[in-house]
């Protein structure tokens, strides 16, 4: 370690090496994530509003701009090396990418239950829901779940353990959250962590951004649900079509929806092991603190 680095760690104050260390860092952005999240839905239920529509807008408009805010002024700047993943001139390109191949993917996957009769269309639907679904099953999942599993969890997680730690660690929990929902099983689970954490961590590890991950989490929802009708992990959507999944749970993934099926997981998990690929071959994957970590001798 050089003298200039000695020097600048003896003059950092004790607590604040201690809060910079990986696993503090993220035990105390995950705090600040829960508080922001908390107090944006006791801001947003404050306000008594006749229409259930303007009440469901304004709340999770308090909850985004919260967490929001409590990213970029604290969780941003934790850690010995600060990182503001949502920077603003990475947005439009990441987004746009990350929608098309959201909504190519799970269209991609539709095509295919129907070419093996499983995704039958009834009729019709209509856009009667689609504002409140756009928000509460695409906008608001995609910004929060992202920001927590990849933008705290993954983040400090790789920085202590490295990334192929990080890509399990969250995938694994990214699934287990999701048994708890309607029709889960262990099979969905399983499903969602090894498509979605694959796909979501390695658009992460590859642009170093929430950007992509976020746009495709959102694409991926919105085009199942509001456009396909087809249950958003386990619930059901009110969509532009009337359809119906039936036939073997492996091909329709049951009362879960296409996400517990092998057609996504297949789909799926391709394309997150190519982005996986692309994220090491651009030199993304980091190593583990313990080996990064520079002897007193260096």
């Amino acid at each position: 370690m050089t003298e200039l680095a000695e020097r600048d760690k003896s003059e950092t104050p004790l607590w604040r090496r201690a809060a910079d260390f990986p696993l503090v860092a993220m035990v105390i952005a995950t705090g600040l994530f829960i508080l922001a999240a908390g107090v944006g839905d006791v801001a947003g239920r404050a306000f008594d509003f006749h229409s259930a529509v303007a009440k469901m807008v304004t709340r999770n408009a308090l909850i985004f701009a919260t967490v929001l805010l409590t990213y970029k002024l604290a969780i941003a700047r934790l850690g010995v090396m600060p990182r503001d993943d949502l920077r603003t001139r990475q947005a439009w390109p990441n987004l746009g990418i990350g929608i098309a191949v959201g909504f190519g993917l799970m269209a991609v996957s539709v095509a295919v239950a129907a070419t093996a009769h499983v995704y039958v269309l009834v009729g019709e639907g209509d856009s009667s829901q689609l504002l409140h679904e756009l928000i509460t099953s695409a906008l608001m999942p995609a910004f929060m779940e992202e920001l927590l599993f990849r933008g705290i969890l993954f983040r400090w997680a790789e920085e202590f353990a490295g990334s192929w730690i990080a890509l399990l660690l969250t995938s694994a929990l990214f699934g287990l959250v999701h048994i708890m929902n309607p029709g889960a099983t262990w099979f969905s689970s399983f499903a969602i962590a090894v498509e979605a954490g694959l796909l979501l961590g390695g658009a992460y590890m590859l642009t170093r951004s929430l950007w992509l991950p976020m746009g495709l989490h959102a694409a991926w929802n919105f085009t199942q649900g509001e456009i396909f009708d087809v249950p958003v992990s386990g619930n059901p959507e009110h969509g532009l079509l009337n359809a119906k999944l039936s036939g073997p749970a492996l091909l329709s993934g049951g009362n879960f929806g296409l996400e517990a099926s092998v057609i996504c997981l297949v789909l799926a998990t391709a394309a997150g092991v190519w982005l996986v690929w692309r994220a090491v071959r651009e030199g993304e994957v980091v190593r583990p603190w313990w080996v990064r970590k520079p002897s007193r001798a260096t």
